[in-house]
């Protein structure tokens, strides 16, 4: 019997040809080795089980419609064509499509950008922006036509109805919903009028929240001058953009409660200020009374220092307890006994006395000595009623 004698490309040839033809799709599934991506970003990997391995490859077109790395110990289902590689007389399975085996592929990209951002530094607390205590703008990056941003303007109604809101709409899921929300952040921070960013949405799948798991938006939060509270989903959501954020609040309407404190509380707590301020000033003036008393006491000082404690008393006195009136009649006290004083060295009152002035005539100088005057001088003297003119006839 004779054989039909090959040459070594014919025969891998026909190989080709019989595999490729009977088998031209497959699904099958194993664990990802020895994965590697050159510069061309075709994705070049093993695929093994307990006992074998086969040579793989993505390229980079069908690449992107997969949202997770093809990381080592993954294991994976997916539908491949088998191809011969005719130059090595090698087979190897080339992938049209792969998913994460028994863990969805949104939520394999979730795990694999959280540990990438985190061993980037994005979620360290030192580097989260603190939030305002009382901000005087406020922007909410949400959907205009969602739950979320009626209950956030219905909370802060409640908490504190006149701070102003700034709503930036944006699409909160679906295609281009992450650009958009990037593009909300840098809007509001090239504006830069508002001290605060509330990003919110309403509860959904991991489907519906992929928006917030995405590295742009992350970075956007990131790299954000004003600081970024979420309100995203509901308490048991929790998406990268979270972990970013400067504050993590359960639901949109928790978001609000954080932004802003409670009006009425405030009042309440100022009201409160107020009463031990003024109590505790009394307090200090009752003691600063008793001190200044103790010290009029005690000390020995001369007239002048006891004058200048007594007017500072007055001082804290008027200025700590209002009382201007007593000191006015204080005031008009001693400008009484001024006028008197006063009204005692008035000449006129000398003379109502009996006293008189006599002076000469008619220069009118003053006589204090009768040596100053001569025999038959005319003399002038002054009493409280009219005027007498003499003549020296002696003096003694």
């Amino acid at each position: 019997m004779t054989s039909e004698i090959f040459t070594v490309s014919n025969f891998t040839k026909k190989i080709k040809l019989l595999l490729e033809e009977t088998y031209p799709f497959i699904w099958i599934t194993g664990e990802i080795s020895n994965s590697f991506t050159p510069l061309s970003n075709h994705s070049y990997f093993s695929l093994k089980d307990d006992s074998s391995v086969i040579s793989c490859v993505i390229f980079s077109g069908q690449k992107r419609k997969i949202n997770f790395e093809l990381e080592n110990g993954l294991k994976i289902i997916g539908m491949a064509r088998l191809s011969i590689y005719e130059p090595k007389g090698t087979y190897q399975l080339i992938f049209e499509h792969i998913e994460p085996k028994g863990v969805g592929a949104l939520q394999v990209s979730f795990e694999q950008l959280k540990k990438k951002l985190s061993n980037l530094g994005l979620f360290d607390d030192k580097l989260k922006k603190p939030v305002p205590f009382l901000s005087s703008k406020i922007s909410i990056i949400t959907s205009p036509t969602g739950a979320a941003v009626h209950d956030i303007i219905n909370v802060f109604k409640r908490r504190f109805s006149n701070c102003p809101l700034e709503i930036v709409p944006v699409k909160v899921q679906g295609k281009t919903s992450d650009i958009e929300i990037v593009r909300a952040i840098k809007l509001v921070n090239k504006i830069n009028t508002s001290q605060l960013i509330i990003l919110a949405r309403g509860g959904g799948s991991l489907e519906d929240l992929s928006s917030f798991n995405t590295e742009i938006v992350a970075k956007s939060i990131f790299n954000s001058e004003i600081p970024i509270i979420t309100g995203i989903g509901h308490e048991t959501d929790f998406t990268i953009a979270d972990f970013v954020a400067d504050l993590r609040a359960p639901t949109p309407s928790a978001a609000a409660e954080l932004a802003l404190p409670e009006k009425q509380y405030l009042k309440r707590k100022l009201q409160d200020l107020n009463f031990n301020l003024f109590r505790n000033i009394q307090k200090h003036v009752l003691y600063l009374n008793d001190k200044v008393f103790d010290l009029n006491s005690r000390l020995k000082t001369p007239k002048k220092k006891l004058d200048n404690m007594r007017i500072k008393l007055d001082e804290y006195t008027i200025r700590l307890n209002n009382v201007i009136k007593n000191s006015i009649k204080t005031k008009k006290i001693q400008i009484s006994g001024i006028y008197k004083r006063l009204e005692a060295l008035n000449p006129n009152a000398v003379l109502k006395r009996g006293y008189s002035i006599t002076r000469t005539y008619p220069k009118k100088k003053i006589i204090i000595d009768s040596s100053t005057i001569k025999d038959n001088d005319l003399l002038e003297t002054i009493l409280f009623k009219g005027n007498i003119i003499t003549r020296v006839e002696k003096k003694e």
